[in-house]
């Protein structure tokens, strides 16, 4: 038996299992090893992901672990945002004692457990800070632990053993093929994503800009991925590559129109992808594609990639902000936080990374 953490026995007669995971892009990738934990201890139950639509997007038809996604309503530290958002109101009255096991893989629990709770679920499992609630099986939330085996964790609270550390989204090859085709690569295909939700966590356009220079200039085409958020460090980068290199045809722009549900096959075609610490970055290693991450180095404990044979890591070691000279690395819910926003990671330089890029796609098995 391999289990994380003291874990616990298998409860009896689960047919109906609920998890908990909202937030961004990452957070949910980060739970689905969990998630997978979950399905494969408890074969004959149906699996519900609470989430967001981005969710029902990413999952449909890419895990078979999830059986359905039910939109969390806004409730303050489980949801912020989200227009047609259903109430809370209408989401318990739906709900409620329709689960046999609630597990809680959103945050530390402070407002995650009593939400939880409202299900009327017959066992829950969670994490808890010291301020929190705690659930029936619940396990001490301390913030400097890789989310993937924290979630790991608290399935085994369940009786779940690990089935992978990765997450897994399937892309099919026809996909991939499709994606190259539509782009009329001829080599490699590198993805970049110029984008993190913290700024502090943003390596700047011309970094990125100058990795595009270099593989565009060895023959390889560049596809840049985002939101609206992007748009600015993208045009930025689209500028710097028409400046020096007088065209950008083989410069690749979907930020912003490519729907969410596609992007993973974007994604699972490149060769390689270049990112911050973030939500596509992390999507990218799901779909199985190479990585090379700017992180800070305190985020590489919770967020960083398992192995160094696919994905590589850049960390800046920033420990004070570098205009005030706050310490940085006291993180979490409880820790002070200065009003500045530079970036932390600058100090990584493009040579760095096209180091990394270029060992990749070296030593890469043939497609």
């Amino acid at each position: 038996m391999v289990r994380i953490g003291e874990g616990g026995e298998r409860f009896e007669g689960v047919r109906e299992v609920a998890v908990l995971r909202g937030g961004g892009l990452g957070d949910l990738m980060f739970a689905m090893p969990a998630i997978e934990a979950l399905a494969a201890a408890y074969p004959d139950a149906r699996l519900t992901l609470l989430g967001t639509p981005a969710a029902a997007a990413l999952l449909d038809g890419r895990s078979d672990a999830v059986d359905a996604v039910e939109e969390l309503p806004v409730v303050p530290g489980v949801r912020d945002a989200g227009d047609g958002a259903p109430t809370a109101e209408d989401f318990f009255e739906r709900l409620h004692g329709r689960f046999d096991l609630a597990v809680q893989l959103h945050g530390g629990g402070r407002n995650s457990n009593p939400f939880l709770l409202r299900l009327g679920a017959r066992h829950t499992v969670g994490t808890a800070t010291e301020d929190a609630e705690v659930l029936e099986r619940w396990v001490r939330y301390v913030y400097y632990q890789h989310e993937v085996l924290r979630g790991l964790e608290v399935a085994a609270l369940a009786g779940a053993e690990p089935v992978t550390l990765d997450p897994r989204l399937a892309v099919t090859d026809d996909e991939r093929a499709a994606v190259r085709a539509r782009f009329g690569v001829t080599r490699h295909l590198v993805a970049m994503h110029p984008g993190a939700t913290d700024p502090r966590r943003r390596w700047s356009p011309e970094h990125f800009a100058a990795v595009a220079i270099a593989r565009l200039r060895a023959g390889d085409d560049v596809v840049v991925v985002g939101d609206d958020s992007d748009r600015p460090a993208t045009d930025r980068i689209t500028a710097a590559v028409q400046d020096a290199l007088g065209s950008t045809e083989r410069l690749h722009d979907v930020v912003g129109s490519l729907p969410l549900r596609e992007l993973p096959a974007v994604l699972g075609a490149a060769d390689v992808m270049v990112g911050d610490d973030s939500g596509p970055r992390h999507l990218a290693l799901a779909v199985g594609t190479r990585t090379v991450g700017v992180f800070w180095f305190g985020n590489v404990i919770n967020a960083g990639p398992l192995d160094r044979g696919r994905h590589r890591v850049l960390m800046s070691f920033v420990t004070r902000c570098p205009v005030c000279g706050i310490d940085v690395t006291q993180v979490g819910w409880t820790a002070e936080r200065c009003e500045h926003d530079p970036s932390y990671v600058d100090h990584v330089t493009p040579e760095q990374v096209l180091a990394d890029v270029e060992d990749l796609l070296r030593t890469a098995p043939r497609r």
